[in-house]
């Protein structure tokens, strides 16, 4: 699923034009990404939580030249499913 599949079904199920759904989603994604960047956690209750976590900087290798190389430290994006999505994943 894109996110125009996403600004299709918003505008069908809940009577907006594409150009308002996607509006409307622009800013609930801007919203998610600034709070995650401000360090706070995410909660859609049901569906899951993002969050971020630190990963210390570590030797790597190059895997063409098979040279050491340096990675730094850096902030990844986590996402840590809900309670609810995981049991509708696993209902088989």
């Amino acid at each position: 699923m894109t996110k125009a599949d996403i600004v299709r079904i918003l505008a069908e199920q809940v009577g907006l034009t594409r150009r308002e759904a996607a509006q409307a989603l622009a800013v609930v994604l801007d919203g998610v990404v600034e709070s995650i960047r401000a360090g706070e956690k995410v909660e859609l209750r049901g569906f899951g939580s993002f969050r971020t976590r630190r990963r210390q900087a570590r030797q790597g290798r190059n895997p063409r030249t098979g040279a050491k190389v340096k990675v730094g430290a850096k902030v990844v994006p986590y996402f840590k499913p809900g309670k609810q999505l995981r049991e509708i994943l696993n209902s088989d």
